[in-house]
Parts: C-alpha cells; structure tokens; sequence
C-alpha cells in the first residue's frame, strides 16, 4: 500500500514527485519504457527558467529525477495497462510490476505528438525535424522551415516561425484546410508564409548533417518534388495518452483528461491530473513543472483529510 503513485516521468510527474518527496509522502513513480517525457527527444532547451546556456533535454530530466530521488521519491519501470478507480485505494495493474495499490494517484502521462511516419522523419528529430515550434523555432533563425499540417495548430506555428525564419511553407495534403478561417486568414495575411496544398509528404532529406529537404508527392499530377528546407514541423496534433484509464476519468472529445477549474483534481477525489495530459493550450515544460507542483500539493492535502 503507498500513499500516493505518480504515474509518468516527464516535467509534470519528476516536479510532483519532488514536491511529494519533500513532504515526507514517500511517492512511488512509475516510469514507462522510455522515462522522460517528450523532452528527451529534444537536443537544447533554452527557454525553461535557470538556464542561461541552455539545458538538453534529456539532462534536464536526468536531473529531475536525481532531485526527486535525493529526497526519497522511488522509481520503478514498468507500464500501467489498466487502472481501477471504482473504490479506494486504487488498484493499478503495471507490466512488468503486477498490482500496485494506492490511497491517491498523480496522472503525468503526457500527450504523443503524431508523426507522419515517411523516411527521413524519425532520424532527423532534433536535427531538422520538430513537433514543436515554440521550443525550436529560435534555433532556425534565418533559415527555410516547411510545417506540414492544415488545422488551426499548423496555421499558428507557420505564423510563430516566421518571426525566425525567411520563409515558411505550409504543406498540406487536401486543397482545402481544416484551420478556422481566422487562423486561415491570419496566416494567408503573412508575407513569409507559402503555400505547398494537395501534396502528401513522401520523405524527410537530410545529408547527415541535418535536413535539406521535404519530398512531397503532387496529388493532382502525380509526379514528385522538393522543397528545399532546413526544418520540418510537423503539426498534425498530439494523442493524450489517457487509453489506460478505461474511461473511468472524464476526459474531453480528444482524450484530454478534464479537471475541475484552477486545481489538478479530476471527477474522482483522490486521482490528479497534470502536465500536457489535461493541457490542451500550452504544452511547454514549465507549465507542465507548475501543474505537477499544483497536483502534488493538492494531493498532499488530500492524503492530509484522509488521515
């Protein structure tokens, strides 16, 4: 029996474990097959607060972890394939642990940004290729960036990058975009912003250095082309990765987990919510670090009533 179980290790869940750590709440912390959070598959981060030089990403949670481990915080490696709400304490079902079972539960587990799965993509993350443009666009100062996608998250990073960039383009596969016409409009309005619609991406081009362009295929024609670029974002949204709650916690049409307004509490006393898990809007680190700490104290109090 544990008094409280984070689950997740990016931003969110190492900043509620230190807070639990600290308060003397012995917190366990289930880390999945690849600890970390999306932060690792970035190289230098340069806007997390304390940092002058600039951090990498996996560095940054490695020291995380160590923090929370100085003050007691317990890892354990394993993923959480269902969990059991219904009654207190709750009863998780972890591969590669078994049953683990809780008074109160920290849900940290984050959101999966979607890739396009073409050549190229995955081995050039953080060499040309990102998901990310409020995190990276700093590093593709003066340089050409392709955003592939056509909702409203697509139309506002091609607008964000151009504060970077000489020159943007906007691949999209249909002729038509799914963005709002106001995000449409806006974009359409920038001078920087080209566009690149009824073509389907076919492979990311790198030289070994970095990327050099975007393959894509022309849908009316059927011939192929490049785009010369040096970055590829793609903005084709983000999965929560809430499938193991069974729907026992309520979530948006998305997955997106719900929690009552200005706190991390979810729809059963006892289960907190934080991180890009329940953050449709910001999905930046520091913001993720700020939920973790709310949850942490707010399941702190939590544990408090109980006792």
């Amino acid at each position: 029996m544990y008094k409280t179980v984070v689950i997740g290790t990016g931003p969110a869940g190492l900043t509620a474990a230190i807070y639990l750590a600290r308060a003397n709440m012995s917190p366990v912390v289930i880390e999945g097959w690849q600890p970390g959070g999306q932060l690792t598959t970035t190289t230098e981060i340069e806007n997390f607060p304390g940092f002058p030089e600039g951090i990498l990403g996996s560095e940054l949670m490695s020291n995380m972890r160590k923090q929370a481990e100085r003050f007691g915080a317990t890892f354990k490696t394993g993923s959480v394939k269902s969990v059991d709400f219904s009654k207190r304490p709750f009863t998780l079902d972890v591969e590669g642990l078994g049953e683990v079972v809780a008074e109160s539960v920290i849900i940290s587990t984050g959101a999966s940004a979607k890739y396009l799965g073409i050549p190229g993509e995955q081995d050039n993350i953080g060499r040309g290729v990102s998901t990310c443009a409020t995190c990276d666009g700093f590093f593709f100062r003066g340089k050409k960036i392709v955003v592939i996608g056509g909702g409203d998250s697509a139309m506002e990073e091609a607008n964000f990058l151009t504060r970077f960039a000489t020159s943007v383009t906007l691949v999209h596969r249909r002729s038509e975009l799914r963005a709002s016409k106001i995000m449409q409009d806006r974009a359409r309005a920038n001078e920087k912003i080209s566009w690149a619609l009824d073509r389907t991406p076919v492979e990311v081009l790198a030289n070994g250095m970095g990327v050099t362009g975007l393959k894509v295929r022309n849908n009316e024609t059927g011939e192929e082309e490049v785009i010369e670029t040096d970055g590829v974002f793609v903005a084709i949204g983000h999965t929560p990765n809430t499938g193991f709650l069974g729907g026992q916690i309520d979530t948006d049409a998305s997955g997106y987990i719900l929690v009552k307004p200005g706190t991390t509490a979810t729809n059963i006393p006892g289960v907190f919510a934080c991180g890009d898990v329940q953050d449709t809007v910001y999905r930046q680190a520091i913001t993720a670090a700020g939920t973790g700490c709310m949850a942490a104290l707010e399941c702190e109090r939590f544990l408090e009533g109980l006792e």
